[in-house]
Parts: C-alpha cells; structure tokens; sequence
C-alpha cells in the first residue's frame, strides 16, 4: 500500500513539473527547435537536390574558418576579461555587510539589463569614435597628437562584449559565494590559516559551481552576439553571427546561411561538451 501511495506521489510529481514546465517547452519548440529543424535541411540542399556543397564551400574558403576562429578567440578573450573582473566584484558584494551599499551595488551589477543592447553599443560608438571621449581626453592631456583608431577594431568589440557579458558572470558567482557556510571560513582560520589561504583551499574551490556556470553562460552566449560585434566591429571584426546576417538579408543565401548556423550550433555543442568533461554540469545544476 505504501509503495503504491509513493508510486502515485511520483506520477503526480512529474506531471505537475511537466505542466510547469510545458508553456516553456512550447516556447523553445516553436521559436528555438523548429527554426533549427528547418534550417538544417535546407542546408543539405543545392538547387533541389540533396548536397553536402554548403558546408565543402565553408572549409574549402580559408575566410570562414579564419571568421569561426576569430569569433572563439573573441568569445574566450570575453569570458577570461569577465571572470578576472567580475569574480571580485561578485566577492565584494557577498561579503558586504551593510546591506544598504550592497542593494545599492547590486542595482549598479543589473542596471545595464533595463538598457537596450543597442543603446549601449551606440553609447561606446560616441566613446570611441575619433572625436569621442577617449581621444578628447587624451588630445586634451597631451599623452598624444593624433586621434588614436579605436572604432571598427577588434578592441572595441571586446569592450563592447565584456560590458554587456559582465552581468553573467556576476550573477552565479554572487550567488554561490552568497551561500556559502561561513563557518568552514571560520574553521579555517581558527587552524591557522591566513586569509588568502583560507581563500585559496576554501572559498574558491566552493564558488567553482558558480564560475562554471558564468564561464559558461558568458562564453556561449558571446559566440553568439550579434548587435555588439556588427556596430563596433564593422566589415573588419567579422564575427561569424553577422557572417549569417550578411547571407540571409544582403546576399539571401538562405542554404548557406543554414551550414554556417550549423557550424555554430555543433561548435556549441563541442564546448558545452568538453567544459562538461572538465568541471561537470551536474555540479553547477545541483547549486
């Protein structure tokens, strides 16, 4: 009777989680899975027969592959900047004792979400344009005479990303270290450990969930971006998702559009695959 009764509970579990969950599914089915479903076979065709011609052309062209490298090397660039930056910010806010400073920091960290994309992207254009603050400024201290080229290079594009990117980082690791049980800390010191070690072999090895999560959240989506890299990189920081733009709405490629969202899409999937060999997925879904 009892094993009966806890069959039941477990039916009625999962069927309640799949009713929360399902206006979601239904969501990411027909706006994510059914676009991608879509666009794959037509990727396999050339003009009405079936073809592997789109994705040859993308590895026989030496400019793609350099574009898929290029866009990694950005995203890795972005995510490392983020973690270096972010990581002691988050730190600051978990330990702040004040809890007046620390709301107040926490409406700085997500601020930039009630901000468009766009706006801010805009925002570094008036920045780093030739007669934008930074060169004003530095015209104005007389560190140079001619207005440097920041605009339209690989550099802006990666100050662009970090700005927009640094909210994720954040976020998880505040939330990891934010919960932690200060009582190892006090442990820890009381054996005799400084504070750095106590950092070291304590803090840090917890708040790993939380840097996976935001390395991973960070470098996925930055393959990815689009708004950013296409208004401060231009022609000359191609990343490969304005390479996909370019097809569809400028060259209405549509077929090869489809291979090179492939590409990106099991480029994704390698990622995600070896960082879940390296930390583990289970460890950041479980905090």
């Amino acid at each position: 009777m009892k094993l009966f009764e806890r069959e039941s509970i477990n039916h009625y579990s999962m069927l309640q989680s799949l009713l929360l969950a399902g206006p979601l599914l239904l969501l990411l089915g027909i706006f994510y899975l059914y676009p991608l479903l879509s666009l794959f076979p037509e990727s396999l065709m050339k003009e009405g027969h079936f073809s592997w011609e789109h994705y040859q052309h993308f590895f026989r062209e030496p400019l793609y592959p350099f574009i898929l490298l290029r866009t990694i090397r950005i995203a890795v660039y972005v995510t490392v900047i983020c973690f270096l930056l972010g990581y002691p910010v988050a730190y600051f806010l978990a330990n702040i004792r004040r809890q007046q400073l620390a709301t107040l920091l926490m409406i700085c960290v997500l601020l930039p979400f009630f901000t468009s994309i766009l706006v801010r992207s805009y925002a570094w254009i008036v920045i780093f344009q030739t007669k934008g603050l930074i060169n004003n400024l530095l015209i104005s201290l007389g560190l140079i005479e001619n207005p440097l080229s920041i605009l339209y290079t690989e550099t802006a594009v990666i100050i662009g990303m970090v700005h927009i990117m640094m909210p994720f980082m954040i976020l998880p690791i505040y939330s990891v270290l934010k919960n932690l049980d200060r009582n190892l800390l006090r442990a820890a010191r009381n054996l005799g450990a400084s504070a750095a070690k106590a950092f070291i072999k304590v803090t840090f090895p917890l708040s790993l969930p939380g840097v996976g999560a935001g390395v991973m959240f960070t470098f996925i989506l930055s393959l990815g971006f689009f708004i950013t890299p296409a208004l401060l990189g231009g022609p000359k920081t191609l990343m490969i998702s304005t390479l996909i733009e370019q097809q569809i709405n400028r060259l209405l490629n549509w077929d090869f559009a489809g291979a090179i969202s492939v590409v990106l899409l099991l480029t994704t999937i390698v990622v995600v695959a070896i960082f879940d060999k390296i930390v583990g997925l289970d460890k950041i879904y479980k905090e």
